[in-house]
């Protein structure tokens, strides 16, 4: 053979594995999410999707997207297989997701998981949790509702009465208590995120003892709070998106960062940088992550808050964990 000719045959070579290369590096992250409830819920889930939107918008070509929601627990376990079966990345959105994801990871242990809303506990070598930290901004939620409440009483509302959303609960007493200590305080869980009618009598009930100001963790269980709250006059912290200015219903908003843990979680395979293991979010991680917005603060009002928000994360103030 000669020269000339085995030169050709090696650039031919090169080229050929070249456009190999490059086709593998072009082939998308396949992303299988799972929002266990409406992706318009105006809490959780809706800001889980809109990171996931976010994650669209930024990456286009470079992630495949498979969604699934609205899935109750007994079929949860199902829909992660099938999610796991078909993707590289698998995201439960969600704390109520955990067990299931930690059972489906085992099967799949090639494939990564992550889930928002995450806690310390039981673990897997392909499996990451992502804590929200929803205690921490609950009781700045607390301060800020006892600053806005005109009767002295507050109220919070959860959904499954399981410990982080216990200790949510606890700490925006504990909260709302620092700002007045004589402040009225009645909590309430309803056994359901997304039930319409127990949160609105659960919130009736505290508007009942002299709440004016309600906070929650609600699913798609936050229209009965907001119809009790329409009905009788009061107002509402919203939870996980500021949207100060869109409804007077809301005087201010807790920003639990569940669509910024979303979009971390893809931005991390993108990058070729994702890892198991637990990872706190929170306060520590900045106002995407956690953070308090007063509608219409006053300059008062922003102090106090920014200095509880300092004395958590440097410890001064200790919370629960969730």
């Amino acid at each position: 053979m000669s020269s000339r000719r085995r030169l050709l045959l090696s650039v031919s070579a090169l080229a050929i594995s070249a456009a190999c290369g490059a086709a593998q590096a072009a082939d998308p992250v396949k992303v299988g999410v799972l929002i266990p409830g409406s992706k318009s819920d105006k809490g959780w889930m809706e800001s889980g999707y809109t990171g996931l939107a976010q994650s669209e918008k930024e990456f286009g070509s470079r992630i495949k997207v498979q969604m699934i929601e609205n899935i109750n627990y007994a079929d949860m376990e199902q829909a992660l297989t099938n999610l796991a079966s078909k993707n590289d990345l698998v995201i439960g959105v969600g704390g109520q997701t955990q067990a299931a994801v930690l059972k489906v990871a085992k099967r799949f242990p090639k494939k990564k998981f992550s889930i928002v809303g995450g806690n310390q506990g039981e673990s897997a070598p392909n499996v990451a949790g992502y804590d929200v930290k929803q205690a921490q901004i609950a009781y700045v939620a607390g301060a800020a509702a006892a600053m806005l409440s005109k009767n002295g009483a507050v109220s919070y509302v959860g959904g499954m009465e399981i410990p982080s959303i216990v200790n949510a609960g606890k700490e925006f007493g504990n909260g709302a208590r620092a700002i007045n200590p004589q402040i009225k305080y009645v909590e309430n869980y309803t056994g359901d995120f997304d039930n319409v009618s127990k949160s609105k009598e659960a919130t009736l009930a505290a508007i009942a003892q002299g709440a004016d100001v309600h906070y929650h963790i609600l699913n798609l269980g936050l229209r009965g709070m907001e119809q009790a709250a329409k009905e009788k006059g009061t107002h509402i912290i919203g939870s996980y998106t500021d949207r100060c200015g869109s409804d007077p219903l809301y005087v201010a908003y807790s920003i639990t960062g569940v669509g910024y843990q979303v979009h971390y979680a893809i931005s991390q395979a993108v990058s070729g940088e994702w890892k198991p293991g637990y990872k706190p979010f929170g306060l520590a991680m900045g106002g995407d992550a956690s953070d308090m917005k007063i509608c219409g603060a006053t300059p008062e009002q922003k102090a106090k808050l920014e200095q509880i928000k300092k004395d958590i994360t440097d410890g001064k103030i200790k919370v629960l964990e969730g």
